[in-house]
Order: C-alpha cells, then sequence, then structure tokens
C-alpha cells in the first residue's frame, strides 16, 4: 500500500506521508525510551498525576482514530503503547481505537480514495474474492480476516462499506478478530518482557 499509487501531489497523499511519518517517529520514540531510558521513565510515571495517563490515553486514541488516514496496521501502534501503557488499558484503548479507524474507513471509504488503494495491483484479487465470500459468510469472514495477522484488516473494512454489510455485525467481527490478535500481542508481548527483564 504504497502512497505512490496516489495521484502525485494530491492533499491525501501528502496526508498520509505526515501521518506515517509521526507515526514512524512514535513507535521509534516510544522503543528507545523503553529500552534505553526505561528506569527515568519509570520514575517519573510513578511520581506523575493521573491527569498525565489520561492525557496520554487521548493521545494513542487520537492515534488509533487516525490509522484510518495511514492504513498502517494497528500492531505498530500497539508496540509503541505497550511499554507506556498498562496492559488491560492499552487493549481497551487499542479496540476503542480500532473501532473508531474501521468504522471511518466502513463510511468513508469513498472519499477517503481508498478505491485507488484497493482496486489495484496486488489487493485487486483480493477484493474481488472477498467480494464473493462475504455474501454468503459475513461474520465469519471478517472475524477470520481480522484475527490474521497478513491480511490487512483495512481491506475488509473498505469491502463491507462497498458492499453496505450490516453495521452492528460489521463492527463485532471486526472487534472480535482484531480485539483477539491484539490481546495476544499486549498480554504475552507484556509476559515476555517481564520473563525477559526488559
Amino acid at each position: 500500500m504504497s502512497s505512490g499509487s496516489l495521484p502525485k501531489g494530491s492533499a491525501h497523499q501528502r496526508l498520509r506521508i505526515l501521518l506515517v511519518t509521526t507515526w514512524a517517529v512514535t513507535v521509534a520514540v516510544a522503543l528507545y525510551l523503553y529500552f534505553f531510558q526505561r528506569d527515568a521513565i519509570q520514575n517519573r510515571l510513578s511520581g506523575a498525576f493521573s491527569t498525565s495517563l489520561v492525557i496520554a490515553s487521548a493521545i494513542y486514541l487520537a492515534m488509533g482514530a487516525a490509522r484510518a488516514f495511514t492504513l498502517i496496521p494497528s500492531t505498530y501502534l500497539v508496540l509503541a503503547g505497550l511499554p507506556l501503557f498498562p496492559p488491560v488499558l492499552l487493549f481497551i484503548l487499542t479496540l476503542v481505537g480500532i473501532g473508531v479507524s474501521s468504522a471511518i474507513i466502513y463510511r468513508f471509504s469513498e472519499s477517503l480514495h481508498l478505491h485507488e488503494l484497493f482496486e489495484q495491483g496486488k489487493h485487486k484479487r483480493h477484493a474481488d474474492r472477498l467480494r464473493d465470500v462475504l455474501q454468503r459468510h459475513e461474520l465469519p469472514i471478517i472475524i477470520g480476516w481480522s484475527f490474521f495477522p497478513l491480511a490487512p484488516t483495512d481491506l475488509i473494512c473498505y469491502v463491507c462499506g462497498l458492499l453496505e454489510v450490516n453495521f452492528p455485525k460489521f463492527l463485532v467481527g471486526i472487534l472480535v478478530g482484531e480485539g483477539t490478535i491484539c490481546a495476544i500481542y499486549i498480554f504475552f508481548g507484556t509476559s515476555m518482557l517481564r520473563f525477559l527483564g526488559l
């Protein structure tokens, strides 16, 4: 899903580049702080007021919602949040962000020009196949596609929006599939980091 598939100089392309850059910097800074400045961060967090956590949560949610404009997998945001939030709070924030970004793609895929990404090149075959199977088995396909780590969840959101799949059913499927894989990342990842003493 390269930004080169969008018209050169378009506002959409510039916005996407800006958001992808912001995203990459956030992940890099979070990982640096966690691995190289962990003690200092822990000391500051332990003495911080609850409003700091509220502000951090609001920023995380905003980035989760903005994910709809970048089409970056939610996994990267989870990795950025893993060292910063308690696991249960991170899981809840991640689910809310996924719900908002998925709803944005579902409702506004045309104005986001997602057809320029999903109806050309390597994704066209997947989009065509998804349309066929979704008409027969909506909920299981949405859950399975959302859970599978190598499948772009934004593609299923786009196709569901085009086919006008029942919105509550769509959202439940996305949250069950993505929620399951994100729970594995968050809780297993936190356990592994503790086991390794990181």
